[in-house]
């Protein structure tokens, strides 16, 4: 136990009394590197995980932790804050998992924050951030974290992996996200699965793509990018930015084949690395040229079997297209949002029982200096 550098508890239960006497043994371990502690709080009442993450956090901030796992613990805003000093004082986290804990746009702000203190202590002190993995998924962060998560994302700089899908974020949140990523030069992955981009966030990441030259996995499908936003965002894969994509996920986008012919210049120029194209259930017919386009340019680099089934396409009539070609491109964002907005309705979500104490918490956390 002497050199011990992994600690991996995930799956059982802890306590206030264990995690104390847990992290007062911890505090001597200056070999720790990894906490794996994902679903640890099962059966516990929420007042006790504040306490236990807390004895938890001020542990780690006696070791070299490098990977700080604690997914499915759904502690919601309140287990975000005994995170607040760990996070603005490490110098060595690498890679942060907080995927489905229930963060809320309140847990979100202070995990955004706290990231924030961290990089404006490295930018003070003249060291570069060790930070390159996110992965935050499934929290509920919304519009109303997505500003400060962008620019604590800008002020780090230092992020290949970045994974928020299921997060119930809308175009101007997205907006805020990418603008906030263009300044992570090094990007490898980035996966906002599952939110609501339409024409505006799609534009946003199109302008956003020339600063990531090393990506290899974007992940946007179902992501309601419109029959706009998917035609602007594969002219910006046109544009050969991206050389090293391996990895295009694009489905369930009401993506048209005005689109699919321009993936297809894409992938016939540039694309030379994609082996792995998803889009099914968007709005173009399988069978016609544009598809079989899009597979030959495919297989001049030998990936002919790269592009998914499309078994489950999206039709749309004559009379769509007319109402379409009459409504203008914010009556189609509005008109999208409201679709995303009925789609989640019919899907559980993982909330906090308690939004006033969740204000609280980020009112506090706004009048306080990290």
């Amino acid at each position: 136990m002497d050199r011990l550098e992994v600690i991996r508890l995930s799956g059982n239960t802890i306590g206030v009394e264990a995690a104390e006497s847990l992290a007062a043994a911890l505090k001597t371990k200056s070999t720790l590197k990894r906490a794996l502690l994902s679903d640890i709080f099962t059966g516990r009442l929420l007042s006790e995980i504040p306490l236990a993450l807390k004895a938890l956090c001020d542990a780690f901030e006696e070791n070299p932790l490098i990977e700080l796992d604690l997914s499915d613990n759904a502690f919601g805003p309140a287990g975000a804050e005994p995170l607040i000093d760990f996070l603005s004082n490490t110098k060595t986290l690498e890679i942060l998992r907080l995927n489905n804990n229930g963060l809320g746009i309140g847990g979100g702000t202070m995990i955004a924050k706290s990231l924030q203190a961290w990089a404006d202590k490295c930018k003070a002190e003249n060291r570069q951030s060790t930070l390159h993995t996110v992965i935050c998924g499934r929290n509920r962060l919304e519009d109303g974290s997505a500003p400060s998560i962008g620019l604590a994302f800008a002020a780090h700089g230092t992020l290949k992996v970045v994974r928020m899908p299921q997060n119930g974020i809308r175009p101007t949140g997205i907006s805020q996200l990418v603008r906030g990523l263009r300044q992570c030069k090094e990007l490898e992955h980035l996966d906002l699965q599952d939110n609501t981009f339409t024409a505006k966030g799609s534009k946003a990441l199109a302008k956003s793509i020339s600063s990531w030259p090393d990506l290899q996995v974007l992940n946007v499908g179902d992501c309601l990018l419109s029959k706009r936003g998917g035609l602007v965002l594969t002219e910006a894969l046109c544009q050969g930015h991206v050389p090293k994509l391996t990895h295009l996920h694009l489905q369930y986008n009401e993506i048209r084949a005005d689109a699919i012919l321009v993936l297809s210049e894409a992938v016939r120029t540039h694309l030379k690395e994609l082996q792995h194209l998803e889009l099914n259930g968007n709005q173009f017919d399988p069978e016609m040229r544009e598809t079989q386009s899009l597979i030959d340019a495919l297989a001049l680099w030998s990936h002919e079997n790269a592009l998914d089934d499309l078994d489950d396409m999206e039709e749309v009539d004559s009379e769509e297209e007319d109402d379409e070609e009459d409504e203008t491109e914010s009556e189609e964002e509005d008109e999208l949002v409201k679709k995303a907005e009925m789609n989640e309705k019919k899907e559980p979500l993982v909330q906090s029982d308690d939004s006033k104490a969740e204000q609280e918490l980020v009112s506090q956390l706004e009048k306080t200096h990290i």
